[in-house]
């Protein structure tokens, strides 16, 4: 009776943590809830919202939206993602280089500002979230080892300069054409230079220069608001409009009521493609931020990458049925969320309910809110992403990575962010694949007086061994590079031909050999012994033994050709008798080494 007892308790606890795991991250953060995590939590809260309300307008004027719909995109996103997020300090809402994206891709099929546009955008924040969805149901979190840091850098500088470049019309005054294309903006404004309103110019850049300078003085200054506040005061006082600044004029007050998007197969096939890009992007985004953060809380949580793509799904779903735009993960309001002390998904709902009121209660006040502040904001916020730092690092320790970086950005800059992210995508397989095909390979010489052998490239001081060549090949021989080593060890042989008795292959780094690995062994065996080389293996592990053994390669290679150590195999092949205590390795099968 007491172990039927104890049975049905364990299988009763077993299935109640099984619930519990499939409740929403932020259910469990709750059931352990403190007041001093409370305190944090409103902190970053407080402190995020101030910087996206001015943030989330300046990024709907990038999307070609009207600003209040990037108050929308503030709120409702961060909802869901609170709730459903890995990462605790994660700040979803409006970015600027979804923002772009945006703009480039449904300014093709609608006027910016029309309500066909806004309906557009709309659509085009649920086809996204239902793209993230279905990967995250699919497991397809994976898709994160496609794109290397390098790459993502590169797009990420790109994207940057053009969503900034975009931003001169704002800042100048002059009502210049959006563009993908930074040649057409550019030469735009060379040709209507002289249209620039000065006062406008002068409102940017001040601007600039006071969020920057605030930004370097103290990160967790409010600066944007500080500013934002501060021009607002300054234009009604001074009349800005009527001296040809533009402001924002009226922003609708109140909340948009649940309405599905507006559903047509030909936008939605025109949508598609964007789509998929946003949703490919947005995830990047996200994921990079929340890994970037995790280590500082690596006993907390820890982020899966499947569960991200629900909860961004879910999040661009649901903000759609209220007015929102496509969101992602913000860099710049994630490292506050996270510096501010967020603890769990509360901070977001503490952000959202704060522009919720602010969009209740408070949008008359940035009527007389100068556009070219909400340039300003963009720019240095944009601008905040490119890290010079990180190029001259990448220049110095890897040059390969360097270049993939440049080649995305130039993509980027000069063709486009869809064909750029393509350029990084092409980029990053094909160095996967080169680097799968071409492993490293080392010739070894022993260091003078020791029983080391090391790579002669790297050790200046290791002598190679008259008659013998030592090889080691740092990974696993599979179909993808076995021509690659076959053709090395056979260019390395008829090198040192003269004189070659002994072929030594130190297989320590060699994790496995499949069925095409092995029948280049065979023909490497017979290369060998048509030259009256001895072939020897060192160090090779259980596994790799167990398949020697199954393929009929030990048989052929022989006992006596396969040792533990570099050295007894060349004092073996080197004295006609074979010295006490020379250990050699066994070919049974199931051995544990």
């Amino acid at each position: 009776m007491l172990h039927t007892s104890i049975f049905i308790a364990g299988k009763f606890a077993k299935t109640t943590n099984f619930f519990l795991s499939m409740l929403p991250p932020l259910f469990h953060d709750l059931r352990k809830y403190s007041f001093d995590q409370f305190k944090g939590d409103m902190q970053a809260g407080v402190t995020v919202a101030v910087i996206l309300i001015p943030q989330g307008m300046a990024y709907a004027m990038i999307a070609g939206l009207p600003p209040v719909y990037g108050l929308y995109a503030a709120i409702f996103p961060q909802l869901i993602y609170g709730l459903l997020g890995s990462s605790r300090q994660l700040a979803v809402g409006p970015v600027a280089m979804d923002s772009i994206i945006i703009a480039t891709g449904v300014s093709a099929l609608a006027a910016a500002h029309s309500g066909d546009y806004i309906a557009l955008a709309i659509l085009l924040a649920f086809i996204t979230g239902i793209i993230q969805l279905t990967m995250g149901w699919l497991k397809l979190g994976f898709i994160v080892n496609f794109l290397s840091r390098p790459v993502i850098n590169g797009f990420t500088y790109a994207a940057a300069l053009v969503i900034s470049i975009n931003q001169i019309g704002h800042l100048t005054g002059i009502d210049l054409s959006q563009s993908k294309y930074t040649h057409l903006v550019l030469s735009e404004l060379a040709l209507r230079i002289h249209e620039t309103s000065w006062i406008t110019l002068s409102i940017g850049v001040t601007g600039i220069i006071l969020i920057a300078g605030a930004k370097r003085w103290h990160k967790l200054i409010p600066s944007a608001l500080i500013v934002v506040m501060a021009s607002i005061i300054a234009s009604r006082l001074l009349q800005f409009d009527e001296l040809g600044v533009k402001i924002i004029g009226d922003v609708p007050k109140g909340l948009p009521g649940f309405d599905l998007p507006s559903f047509q197969l030909a936008d939605i096939i025109n949508l598609f493609p964007i789509a998929t890009t946003l949703a490919i992007i947005g995830f990047l985004e996200a994921f990079s931020i929340a890994k970037a953060i995790e280590p500082a809380h690596k006993n907390e949580y820890s982020i899966n990458a499947n569960r991200e793509l629900l909860a961004l799904g879910g999040s661009n779903i649901f903000g759609s049925f209220f007015g929102s735009f496509p969101a992602s993960g913000s860099f710049s309001r994630s490292a506050v969320n996270d510096n501010t002390g967020a603890k769990t998904g509360v901070a977001s709902y503490v952000s959202a309910l704060l522009v919720l009121a602010t969009v209740l209660f408070f949008t008359p006040l940035f009527y007389h809110l100068p556009k070219a502040i909400l340039a300003s904001i963009t720019i240095v916020a944009v601008m905040g992403l490119v890290d010079i730092k990180q190029c001259r690092y990448l220049w110095k320790t890897d040059q390969t990575d360097f270049y993939m970086m440049i080649y995305t950005f130039l993509g980027t800059f000069l063709i486009g962010i869809k064909e750029g992210i393509a350029i990084g995508v092409a980029l990053s397989l094909v160095m996967v694949i080169y680097k799968t095909t071409h492993p490293h390979l080392a010739v070894l010489g022993r260091i003078p007086n020791t029983t080391f052998f090391k790579n002669i490239d790297r050790f200046a001081e290791a002598e190679e061994i008259p008659g013998v060549l030592i090889i080691r090949f740092d990974s696993r021989i599979y179909f993808a590079n076995v021509n690659f080593f076959k053709e090395k060890v056979e260019e390395l042989v008829l090198e040192k031909s003269a004189g070659l008795k002994l072929l030594i292959i130190d297989a320590q780094s060699i994790s496995s050999i499949d069925s095409s690995g092995m029948a280049t062994l065979h023909e490497i065996l017979d290369f060998c012994s048509s030259r009256k080389i001895d072939l020897v293996f060192v160090s090779v592990i259980g596994p790799v033994r167990d398949t020697f053994v199954k393929e009929g390669f030990a048989n052929k290679l022989g006992e006596d050709h396969c040792f533990e150590q570099i050295d007894q195999a060349i004092d073996t092949f080197s004295s006609p008798k074979t010295p006490a205590g020379i250990n050699r390795l066994k070919f049974q099968t199931n051995v544990k080494r």
